[in-house]
């Protein structure tokens, strides 16, 4: 996956929120600007080839308060598929937000 076909997905307008991503980011109190600002200002951390219905990866970007946000997404032809944000927590994830704790 490529980021700048991401975000090139992202700039046109091209998204397609899932009911999940939604749901969570009802949860966590995430809007749609700070996903979409995460993924204009990320970058590819993960990548998972095997995801269906479409390949995915997993975004490291920051919202415009300039908090770390991971977005997981995934790409037909069509369109960047939306499907879970969160803020990764430090007891998952390392200070760098990019190194999964073991």
């Amino acid at each position: 996956m490529d980021i700048e076909n991401i975000r090139n997905y992202c700039r046109e307008g091209k998204l397609r929120w899932t009911q999940h991503i939604i749901r969570r980011m009802i949860q966590r109190g995430i809007t749609m600007n700070d996903v979409t600002e995460a993924v204009m200002t990320g970058e590819i951390i993960e990548e998972y080839p095997e995801d269906y219905p479409y390949s995915s990866c997993l975004v490291l970007g920051y919202s415009r308060n300039n908090d770390s946000v991971h977005v997981v997404c995934g790409i037909n032809n069509e369109e960047l598929w939306l499907i879970t944000a969160y803020y990764p927590s430090s007891d998952k994830w390392q200070t760098d937000c990019r190194t999964r704790r073991e």
